[in-house]
């Protein structure tokens, strides 16, 4: 039988929501490899086994009664130091934030809490994640797991190297010129860069950063799954559907999602009608549509 640190984060989700697997088992499994390879790479700087058994037995005793945990139901997921996770230090790998406590989840964070997901560990990070490997004089040097003389890349390097040990199937990161990317180039691994607003993003712990750092990072996934990183960008991004920001209300439900932290994506056509819930998917714009139309006739010329 597979060990269930081992599987993606697609099948363990399906495993815990078909109750074939209990939440719990799937966090022993995540912690036990934690603490079996973890002290050879420092990919994982801080964790709390208490606590990540409290938010699995949440996730079991939800299913129990019958709820919907979220399609990231019982998976395992780190988070990077420089992200807002309530109770935890947002050090940045720096020791002028090494007793930052987050007093609230960043967005991003609060979205894979309610998609099911069990956050494990914190991961390591440059200071203030603008180097191309992964050391601070807070946390240390974290070490590639492939190869111990490599880097594993950065800023994201704990986060690749942590899926790369196999601890958790999906890591959470950021990414402003590569820093979710490079190290998955380095470990061998997958990692996605979402577009820009696709992934709330905002720390509460700390002032807000300029313009220019807020117009090209994204919180983005890295995992040693081929679908992994698809499956924890969405959900980061809204463990819900969301409304269009069009139409009548929608300044209305603007409000109301960015007092939940986080705004619908503005580009989703999906919406609902009638009062019996039917969901229906808008055409694209003629302007859009007369160029569908232009492609086709032009490969049909060429066939």
């Amino acid at each position: 039988m597979t060990e269930l640190w081992h599987l993606s984060a697609t099948e363990l989700a399906r495993r815990v929501r078909a109750r074939e697997v209990a939440a719990r088992e799937a966090a022993k499994a995540a912690l036990e490899r934690l603490e079996a390879v973890n002290p050879l790479i420092n990919a994982v700087i801080d964790y709390r086994p208490e606590w990540v058994f409290e938010q699995a037995d949440k996730i079991d005793a939800a299913i129990a009664r019958g709820e919907d945990p979220g399609p990231l139901a019982g998976v395992p997921v780190t988070t990077k130091i420089n992200i807002d996770q309530a109770g935890f230090a947002t050090t940045n790998g720096t020791r002028l934030q090494k007793d930052l406590i987050a007093q609230v989840n960043s967005p991003a964070v609060e979205n894979l809490v309610r998609a099911g997901a069990i956050l494990l560990g914190r991961t390591n990070s440059p200071t203030f994640a603008l180097r191309w490997f992964t050391s601070n004089q807070v946390h240390g040097h974290t070490k590639n797991p492939r190869n111990a003389s490599l880097t594993p890349g950065g800023s994201s390097g704990g986060a690749a190297a942590a899926v790369t040990a196999g601890i958790g199937p999906i890591a959470l990161g950021t990414d402003i010129g590569g820093s979710v990317r490079y190290p998955a180039y380095a470990c061998g691994v997958h990692g996605l860069r979402p577009s820009i607003g696709r992934v709330p993003a905002f720390n509460a712990s700390s002032p807000e950063r300029p313009i220019g750092a807020q117009m090209m990072s994204v919180a983005g996934p890295d995992s040693a799954h081929g679908r992994g990183p698809a499956r924890g960008a969405r959900g980061a991004c809204r463990a819900r559907p969301a409304r269009p920001l069009v139409g009548a209300g929608a300044a209305h439900r603007a409000r109301r999602a960015a007092a939940r932290g986080a705004l619908p994506a503005p580009w989703r056509h999906e919406h609902h009608e009638g009062g019996g819930g039917r969901r229906a998917r808008r055409r694209p714009p003629a302007r859009r549509r007369g160029l569908d139309d232009r492609t086709d006739r032009r490969r049909a010329a060429l066939a």
